[in-house]
């Protein structure tokens, strides 16, 4: 008897999610909704890609938690603006979320919209934020059997990262099982492994997220040639 309340509750939150990437549209701004469990390495993959990304586009952060603001410190350390999201112990963000933080921010000269969801692998897949992209982040700490227990994670995301791989030798992750379970459920979202110690992954997702801004930006740039 619950279902039809679930089904009110996702349509309502994917109504707002369509109102919200109309609004980035018109801003020329790209939204990618970052998401995995807690301690997966998520505000570490920002500290690392961030700072290659500023000096092509603006970047934009909200920080997704159910408590604190120690990850939106240490994203402000990096000198871009930063919006903490508290859910009070939600284990997810929802667009309604979104849309009230964005009026904290001045998005008009367009750029990429960072959110780090909250840490849960989990419920965050189902809830649209209005992102034009997701990147799902599974640290070698929580093993490999990952994309096979939660599939959604994996199978709505448009690049797989996977942290900490300096530990491989430390654990028992199959890098090869988590893969090939990954390219499974999602045949061709890349899969990137990186070490934020080692300072290997961070370039190539950077490239991805600039390569992603020029792709708006050509998109745009025809539509004024036709306008």
């Amino acid at each position: 008897m619950n279902i039809p309340i679930v089904r009110r509750v996702l349509e309502k939150n994917n109504a707002a999610a369509a109102e919200n990437r109309a609004l980035f549209d018109s801003l020329d701004v790209r939204c990618v909704n970052i998401l995995g469990g807690a301690g997966s390495g998520k505000t570490a993959l920002l500290e690392a890609v961030i700072p290659l990304i500023k000096p092509r586009a603006a970047v934009f952060v909200f920080e997704g938690d159910l408590a604190t603001t120690r990850d939106a410190q240490r994203i402000a350390a990096l000198v871009v603006p930063v919006v903490q999201l508290l859910t009070d112990g939600g284990g997810h963000l929802t667009a309604p979320h979104v849309r009230r933080a964005v009026v904290r921010l001045d998005l008009a000269g367009g750029g990429l919209l960072l959110i780090e969801n909250v840490g849960n692998p989990v419920c965050p897949a189902n809830f649209d934020l209005g992102e034009h992209a997701r990147i799902a982040v599974l640290s070698v700490t929580e093993g490999d059997d990952k994309p096979a227990k939660y599939p959604l994670l994996f199978q709505r995301a448009d690049l797989i990262a996977l942290t900490k791989c300096d530990l491989l030798t430390h654990t028992d992750f199959d890098i090869e099982r988590a893969s090939r379970d990954a390219r499974r459920i999602n045949p061709t979202a890349p899969i990137v492994q990186m070490s934020m110690r080692r300072g290997d992954g961070p370039a190539r997702v950077a490239a991805w997220l600039i390569d992603m801004i020029r792709s708006n930006e050509r998109r745009t740039n025809t539509k004024l040639i036709h306008a």
